[in-house]
């Protein structure tokens, strides 16, 4: 008899529909379910063409519901566009316009996809759930933990977003792409006969399309009603010398370049947005460079907290090389000061800062 149901988070992608395809092959009690997390017809002045690079499309779940026919196993559509607008959009926006910039993909993991899918997995009598994240997770006897490792596939890994999870997510979830390399998947969806076998990998934020988040913050604050105060402000040095003007601070992130329309006689970058005085301060690249920072909301994954301090590998964001640091704990339980070895470039503030053992992750937080 088989176990107790699994539940597949089903994209519509090849990872989720290997997951559904091995996972069924080897006797699992499947049920696929796909989350319905925005409406894509929304805000239709900012709709593009190009939209195949999107996950979460209409066309994702026909190719979801598909690869459940393919593999007959039961399927549903659960909608979650309240909750995703509510714990990823908002935030998303407040975030840039405060002059920080999010991760929603982090957001998205740690309150839907390990939060209320479990809870929706729970609902059709699944007591575990799948995805097709490039990740590892273990049991570790000797401390009596949940761990989890970077994916064999480094160019795939995935664990920068996933440093939210807590032990009882991480108690009842499954990442069976871990342990391979994509070429592999890609080989065992064409030996499935999956029909999203040749599908590409999505790479654009399901709700911001083409990655213009400053039309996307314009366009929802109009569909909202959202009566924002004039966003227009000056480009300064740091010793507060004018150099331009701009349309508002959500249009910048620290160690951009592009669309600064500045003449200078060397490439100038953004080095602090500060939206009280609707200033974005540029300079020259090596004034990005910092072998300090501080996280907020730090979750330790793979380890307790730790009371001294701890040496680690740290991403600062997602393409990032992993740089030596020490982690040290402060008075706050739930903040840490990160010293580097050598100055990082462009230390941004809401992005996360992700803390490595080797392959092992610790833990991480959101820079400040």
């Amino acid at each position: 008899m088989p176990e107790s149901p699994l539940a597949v988070a089903m994209s519509g992608g090849v990872d989720s529909s290997v997951v559904a395809g091995m996972l069924r092959a080897r006797g699992e009690n499947v049920i696929g379910l796909t989350m319905q997390l925005w409406n894509q017809r929304r805000l239709p002045e900012i709709q593009s063409d190009k939209a195949s690079g999107r996950c979460c499309s209409l066309d994702d779940v026909y190719d979801a519901r598909a690869v459940a026919q393919h593999l007959g196993i039961p399927y549903y559509v659960v909608n979650f566009e309240r909750d995703f607008e509510d714990q990823v959009v908002k935030p998303f926006i407040d975030e840039y316009l405060a002059g920080r910039t999010p991760i929603p993909c982090t957001l998205c993991n740690n309150f839907i996809k390990f939060d209320r899918f479990l809870e929706m997995a729970r609902g059709v009598g699944a007591d575990r759930i799948a995805t097709g994240h490039y990740a590892q997770i273990r049991w570790n006897a000797d401390n009596g933990r949940w761990e989890m490792l970077r994916s064999v596939d480094r160019a795939r890994d995935q664990t920068y977003f996933l440093f939210g999870l807590k032990q009882d997510q991480l108690a009842r979830s499954m990442f069976p792409l871990g342990g391979m390399e994509k070429s592999a998947v890609r080989e065992l969806a064409r030996q499935l006969g999956l029909p999203t076998a040749a599908k590409p990998d999505s790479q654009e934020i399901c709700f911001v399309p083409n990655g213009d988040y400053a039309a996307f913050i314009d366009a929802y604050s109009r569909e909202q009603g959202m009566s924002r105060e004039e966003a227009a402000g000056e480009l300064v040095t740091a010793d507060g010398r004018v150099v331009g003007e701009h349309e508002g601070v959500h249009h910048f992130t620290v160690g951009q370049r592009r669309g600064l329309r500045v003449a200078a006689g060397e490439p100038l970058y953004v080095i602090a947005t500060d939206p009280a005085s609707r200033r974005v301060v540029v300079g020259r690249d090596r004034e990005l460079l910092s072998d300090r920072a501080r996280a907020g909301g730090v979750n330790w994954v793979s380890i307790a907290a730790p009371a001294e301090p701890v040496r680690a590998e740290v991403k600062i964001r997602n393409k990032h090389v992993a740089a030596p640091a020490t982690i040290c704990p402060t008075a706050d339980p739930e903040r840490v000061e990160i010293r580097f070895e050598e100055a990082q470039r462009a230390v941004t503030p809401g992005q996360a800062a992700v803390f490595y053992a080797q392959d092992l992750v610790l833990g991480g937080g959101w820079i400040e």
